[in-house]
């Protein structure tokens, strides 16, 4: 009897109802445990995931404040990584050619090898390949000279040899003239035009034009009854480059994380510091790496791609003598810069630590000057001034870390091109989430190259031997 009426009594208080209350009651009561004891973590999430809705609008969250735990958590792509916008201003001086590019702008590129068109201005002039002249040849007569580069020139175009004198009747000297008669797969057919011819001779004395005289493309020059001329086009010539993937790893512990420091050395700090080292290593593959397409693997065939650095595409040189370097050097470093290689009347010198110092070594004239530092996409350059073109100079630690403290390259930046397969991104991983190891990382990723659009214009600097 006893028993019967203790279990009408509990049953009584074990309903259904009463259970649920109970449940309830608990779940708060475990709430506040946890924040009272500084779980507020969990908390925040066990609210947050009770409050979540989302809607074709977006995602709504109550119970909870918005950190940006939950932003990352439910709007991943709302914040933007720290790294992303201090990019480009983690010591821009220390890699001028990636600050550059990346200030200038990138075309994005659908595959990770790039093809490009580049295209150079016609030659203006050639050379003399055999010697020609000091016989007799009659009033009107073409004469056959062979010239290195006979493709260049065109029937109806006039020549010139700035070395070769001839009298123009009144007892003054100028330069030899010819009109282009025809044009063959060696040499030029010319018809002088300058050389003084009396009204009674016959025949005139053709100057002797030597092995190596220079020979000046002119304008055309065409006659009355002239509609058509020698047609005249331009193909680009076509080549590629490989986008390299660069990559970077920064991992921290939980416990490295949490512990006491002497100093606020932060995770921050640590990517900053990675960012350095992977921007310096993309400088130099950028300036002189090497194009090639490597298989690592050939069980997987896996491959690698390495890209072409800009200083093998450069198509021009200059060599001078670090021992006598001086204005004249300079001088002509400038003419050889700008006045034959046509781009821009601003251009770049990335210099190593022993041309910036014969730099530093030369007089300030009328002719040559340096100017005060100006500043150009967040990069402080010291502007040296000539008639042929200013030339913004910067020292680049790369060519000292390259071995090739004497070199520079000058470059136009308005014919460098970088082409972004995959944008610089920081995608951050959570190993202790995973059940790998108690780390959080962050991987920096980017699939780039650099192509120089314009060789010619773009010039390489080197010491002599």
């Amino acid at each position: 009897m006893k028993n019967s009426n203790l279990s009408e009594a509990l049953g009584r208080v074990f309903t259904l109802e009463n259970l649920i209350k109970f449940l309830i009651l608990l779940s708060v009561l475990g709430l506040w445990v946890m924040m009272i004891t500084g779980c507020t973590d969990a908390a925040t999430t066990m609210l947050a995931t009770v409050g979540v809705v989302t809607t074709t609008g977006g995602t709504h969250i109550t119970g909870a404040p918005l950190t940006a735990k939950l932003t990352e958590e439910h709007a991943p792509s709302l914040l933007r990584s720290d790294i992303d916008n201090r990019l480009v201003k983690i010591r821009p001086s220390a890699t001028p050619l990636d600050q550059i590019s990346r200030m200038v702008g990138a075309r994005m590129a659908k595959s990770m090898k790039v093809d490009y068109y580049s295209v150079d201005t016609k030659p203006g002039k050639s050379i003399v390949t055999s010697q020609k002249g000091g016989e007799m040849i009659d009033v009107g007569e073409a004469f056959t000279l062979s010239v290195r580069d006979p493709h260049i020139f065109a029937v109806s175009e006039t020549v010139m040899f700035p070395d070769v004198k001839v009298n123009d009747g009144s007892g003054r000297e100028e330069a030899l003239v010819c009109y282009v008669k025809a044009t063959s797969s060696t040499s030029l057919e010319l018809l002088p035009v300058n050389i003084d011819t009396p009204d009674d001779v016959d025949s005139v004395s053709l100057p002797l034009i030597g092995r190596d005289t220079e020979i000046v493309r002119m304008g055309r020059a065409a006659g009355e009854l002239d509609v058509q001329t020698t047609q005249y086009a331009s193909l680009p010539r076509k080549a590629f480059n490989y986008c390299q993937i660069f990559k970077t790893q920064i991992e921290e512990s939980t416990y490295q994380r949490l512990a006491d420091k002497e100093v606020g050395w932060t995770f921050s700090d640590q990517e900053e510091v990675a960012v350095i080292d992977m921007r310096l290593g993309m400088e130099k593959s950028f300036l002189f790496g090497s194009r090639r397409r490597l298989t690592i693997s050939a069980e997987s065939g896996e491959e690698v791609l390495l890209t072409g650095g800009i200083w093998n595409q450069a198509g021009r040189d200059f060599t001078y003598d670090p021992a006598a370097f001086g204005n004249p050097q300079m001088i002509a470093l400038m003419r050889h810069a700008f006045a034959e290689g046509a781009g821009s009347p601003r251009k770049i010198l990335l210099a190593g630590s022993s041309l910036v110092e014969c730099l530093n070594n030369l007089d300030n004239t009328r002719i040559l000057s340096a100017a005060d530092k100006e500043t150009i996409w967040g990069v402080d350059f010291h502007r040296m001034v000539s008639k042929f073109g200013s030339l913004y100079v910067i020292h680049s630690e790369v060519f000292d870390l390259c071995g090739k403290p004497g070199c520079g390259l000058v470059i136009d930046p308005e014919y460098v091109t970088k082409y972004t397969h995959v944008p610089f991104s920081a995608n951050r991983i959570s190993f202790r989430k995973q059940g790998v190891r108690n780390t959080e990382a962050v991987v920096l990723t980017e699939a780039s190259c650099l192509v120089l659009r314009y060789p010619d214009a773009h010039m390489r600097i080197t010491p002599t031997a």
